[in-house]
């Protein structure tokens, strides 16, 4: 109940609320652009200033290796079960969403375990930029893999019969590694992400000190606009869910939960501190809705956007920030002490 009380999230609840009712209240894309932005510089700079004081240790790189293991292992276990109900080339997009992961649940959760003051590693920014592209490469091999076996692309429906998915626009020939490898990390957000760790890593506590006003006093209060901002794109975005099989709709809940429950267990095996695992399973249990859609539309634009799009903003994200990250973090706390 405490997290419902957060001034940021209830700026989120009233802007869903807002969006629900119709209002013509929005931000204008290019402040949404910015704020976004900002919040990935200042997340940047914190991990970095975290890592210029830590060094990279052991308990860095266990961390570091737990995320790219959920991040190769959470969309290979949703392609698995959504090839059941989906064609193959929606099920990878969908796959693709689930495995990647949401920067702003993520900002969120940071600052969740700010006012909580549980201590974590600031180096958990770069976990989630490690945990944004193996989702998308895999996907991409699925879908080559599709093309080459067309008859491979049929999902069964829910009486058991076998359909053919027509391609919502003409298949392409295959995309190369290299153009998704070079498309996916040099993406702006994460290229923003990545270097401003870096200066952080190079600045070290005189850097903290000199930015603390732009990463540490506007920080609340950015995030707050632009969870307004998310929650009337997310009441916008409810529409597109309408209709869908209740499978999808049990993934989009259940399945983050799964994703948080590998990520607790792999926490535990290898002794991953708690605020740590906090964030991990934040991580494995978001789902993206900006970089993989953009991504799709060009690499499998066989896949149905209002399906991998509306599921994780019509639904998986306003789980995870209203109710998922209370959860996770109780839950952690509890088993990991």
């Amino acid at each position: 109940m405490h997290n419902l009380l957060d001034p940021a999230i209830l700026f989120f609840i009233f802007g869903a609320l807002a969006g629900a009712v119709k209002s013509n209240l929005e931000v204008p894309q290019p402040i949404s652009r910015f704020l976004a932005l900002y919040l990935l510089m200042a997340l940047g700079l914190k991990g970095g200033f975290a890592l210029a004081h830590s060094g990279f240790i052991v308990q860095v790189a266990t961390s570091l290796g737990c995320a790219v293991l959920l991040a190769v292992a959470v969309p290979l276990l949703g392609y698995s079960l959504l090839r059941r109900v989906l064609s193959g080339f929606d099920a990878a997009a969908v796959a693709a969403t689930y495995g990647s992961v949401s920067a702003v649940t993520f900002v969120t959760a940071v600052q969740t375990l700010e006012n909580q003051q549980v201590a974590f590693g600031g180096y958990m920014s770069a976990a989630m930029a490690l945990m944004e592209s193996p989702a998308i490469i895999l996907a991409i091999v699925f879908a080559n893999a599709l093309r080459q076996h067309p008859a491979s692309a049929m999902a069964a429906t829910s009486s058991g019969a076998s359909v053919l998915a027509l391609p919502s626009s003409p298949q392409r020939a295959g995309v190369t590694f290299g153009k998704i490898l070079h498309e996916s990390f040099t993406d702006g957000a994460q290229l923003l992400l990545l270097g401003a760790m870096l200066i952080g890593i190079l600045s070290g506590d005189a850097g903290k000190a000199a930015m603390q006003p732009f990463s540490g006093d506007l920080f609340k209060g950015m995030l707050a606009f632009f969870l307004l901002d998310m929650g009337l794109l997310t009441a916008r975005s409810l529409p597109q869910v309408r209709g869908k099989s209740p499978w999808l709709l049990a993934y989009a809940v259940l399945g983050p939960l799964t994703h948080a429950s590998l990520a607790l267990g792999l926490s535990a095996l290898l002794k991953v501190p708690t605020g740590d695992a906090i964030l991990l399973m934040v991580l494995a249990a978001s789902a993206s809705y900006i970089a993989v859609p953009a991504v799709m539309r060009y690499a499998v634009p066989e896949a149905n956007p209002s399906l991998y799009f509306g599921l994780s903003l019509g639904i998986t994200f306003p789980l995870n920030i209203l109710f998922g990250i209370p959860l996770y973090s109780y839950v952690a706390k509890l088993v990991l002490g």
